[in-house]
C-alpha cells in the first residue's frame, strides 16, 4: 500500500506534466474565403512552418504550441467576431488578417480583451499611427515606407512624370495614395488625376471606367492602390487596354500571390515593394532565411512569399518573446518586444518601442518577364529587386508620428 506522502507526490508529479503538455494556443485570423483566400493560405502555410519547428525544439516554456485558425473572410466585423472566439478558447494571442480595416477593428477588440495582435497584409499608416495602441505590433511595412523607397527609386529613374492614381476607398487605400503622392511631389490634383474605388460591391464597370479614365488623361505613371481580387481584375482590365505599353504602372504592395493569381503576362513590368522575397536570404546571408526558404520548398513546391514569412516571423519572434520574459501574460511580452533587435529571415529587424512598427529594410522589386519566369524550375521566380532603403530611412520619424498622434503622445 502506498504511503500518503508519496500519493501525494506522485498527484502533484502528474499534474504538474499534464501542466506542462497543455498547449499554448495562437489565434490566426485569415481569409480563408473571399478575395484575399490565396493570401491567406500563404499566411496559414507560413504560421504552420513556425509552430512545427517551435514544437520540435521543445516548444515554449515547455510547453507546445496550437494553432487555431478561423476564416475572417477580409471582413472587419468578422475578423473582430472571431477574436472575442479565440479568447473565449484560452488563446495566448492573436494575428493575421489580410486588410488595414480589419488590423484597426480587430486589434482594437483584442486589446479590450487584454490580448496581443499582429496584423498581416495591413499597410495603413494609421494601424501604428493615429490608432496605434501597446497591444498591436505591426511586423509588415506601412503605407508610408513603401512610398519612400518608391519615392527615391522613381525621382532618381523617372523624375517629373504625370501621374494618375486609381486608389480603393479604405484606410489602406487612402493614406497609400496620400504618402506616394507626398514622396513623388503628385499634390498636385489637377495635373495627377485618381479614382475612387468602392471598398466593398466594386463591379468590372467601376474598374473598366477608371481605367479609361486613366488611359484619356496625359499619364506617364499610372498607379493602381488595390489589393486581392480588386487588383487581379484591374490588372487583367489595364493589359487589354494595352496600358502597360504607355504608361509605367506601379502596384505599391505586391505579393508572389497576386502575381501567381494574375498572371505574369499580366503583371509584366509592374513596379512596387515588398518587405520580403525568397532571394533575400542569399542576399543578406541569412543562414536561417534560406532554411526557412529549402523547408518550404520541400513540404509545397514552391517558393514562400512575404506573406509567408510574415506569419512566420511573427510566431517565431512572438515565441522569442514568451522565452525572454518567463510569462504568457501581455504586458510582460510587449516589455520583452519593445526594442527587441534579431535578425531572422534578412538583416536586422526592430520593433519600436513608440509606435510598435517593425523597422526593417524595404526593397522596390520590378516584375520580370515572362520568358524569364517561365524558365524557372516552379515558374515563380517573379521579382526582380532594383532599390533597397533601410528601415531606419523608410520608417516615419518620432517627429512625424507624434504630429500624426496629435495630443496622444504614448500608445495606450
Amino acid at each position: 500500500m502506498l504511503r500518503p506522502t508519496l500519493i501525494i507526490a506522485l498527484t502533484a508529479l502528474t499534474f504538474t506534466v499534464a501542466h506542462a503538455a497543455t498547449p499554448i494556443r495562437l489565434g490566426l485570423n485569415y481569409p480563408s474565403t473571399g478575395n484575399y483566400k490565396s493570401e491567406g493560405l500563404e499566411l496559414r502555410r507560413g504560421a504552420m512552418l513556425a509552430v512545427e519547428q517551435i514544437n520540435q525544439a521543445g516548444g515554449v516554456l515547455g510547453r507546445p504550441l496550437e494553432l487555431v485558425s478561423l476564416n475572417s473572410a477580409a471582413r472587419a466585423e468578422k475578423a473582430r467576431a472571431n477574436v472575442e472566439r479565440f479568447a473565449s478558447q484560452g488563446v495566448a494571442m492573436v494575428f493575421g488578417g489580410a486588410n488595414s480595416e480589419e488590423a484597426l477593428t480587430a486589434g482594437q477588440r483584442a486589446r479590450e480583451l487584454g490580448l496581443l495582435y499582429f496584423p498581416t497584409l495591413g499597410y495603413a499608416n494609421e494601424i501604428t499611427g493615429r490608432d496605434g495602441h501597446r497591444h498591436l505590433f505591426r511586423e509588415s511595412n506601412s503605407a508610408w515606407m513603401s512610398a519612400r523607397v518608391l519615392g527615391e527609386y522613381l525621382s532618381w529613374h523617372m523624375p517629373n512624370r504625370r501621374y494618375h492614381y486609381i486608389s480603393l476607398d479604405d484606410a489602406w487605400g487612402r493614406s497609400m495614395e496620400q504618402a506616394l503622392r507626398e514622396a513623388t511631389k503628385s499634390r498636385d490634383r489637377a495635373r495627377h488625376g485618381y479614382s475612387k474605388i468602392a471598398e466593398r460591391g466594386a463591379r468590372r464597370g467601376d474598374y473598366l471606367s477608371a481605367l479609361q479614365k486613366a488611359a484619356a488623361s496625359q499619364a506617364d505613371v499610372l498607379v493602381i492602390v488595390l489589393l486581392g481580387e480588386d487588383l487581379v481584375q484591374t490588372m487583367r482590365l489595364a493589359q487589354t487596354l494595352d496600358l502597360g505599353k504607355r504608361m509605367q504602372i506601379i502596384v505599391p504592395n505586391l505579393t508572389q500571390s497576386i502575381v501567381e493569381q494574375a498572371g505574369p503576362l499580366v503583371m509584366e513590368n509592374v513596379i512596387g515593394t515588398e518587405a520580403w522575397t525568397w532571394r533575400v536570404p542569399q542576399r543578406e546571408k541569412s543562414e536561417a532565411g534560406q532554411a526557412f526558404v529549402e523547408r518550404f520548398i520541400a513540404l509545397h513546391q514552391g517558393y514562400p512569399g512575404s506573406t509567408a514569412a510574415s506569419a512566420y516571423s511573427i510566431v517565431q519572434q512572438w515565441a522569442d518573446g514568451v522565452r525572454r520574459a518567463g510569462r504568457l501574460d501581455s504586458e510582460a511580452v510587449i516589455a520583452a518586444l519593445e526594442n527587441h533587435r534579431y535578425s531572422l529571415l534578412k538583416d536586422e529587424q526592430y520593433w519600436r518601442d513608440f509606435d510598435h512598427q517593425n523597422v526593417q529594410s524595404i526593397y522596390a522589386v520590378r516584375v520580370r518577364d515572362r520568358s524569364e519566369i517561365m524558365q524557372d524550375r516552379f515558374k515563380q521566380d517573379y521579382f526582380t529587386i532594383i532599390h533597397r532603403m533601410d528601415g531606419e530611412e523608410a520608417a516615419p520619424s518620432l517627429d512625424d508620428w507624434q504630429q500624426e498622434r496629435g495630443d496622444q503622445l504614448q500608445l495606450q
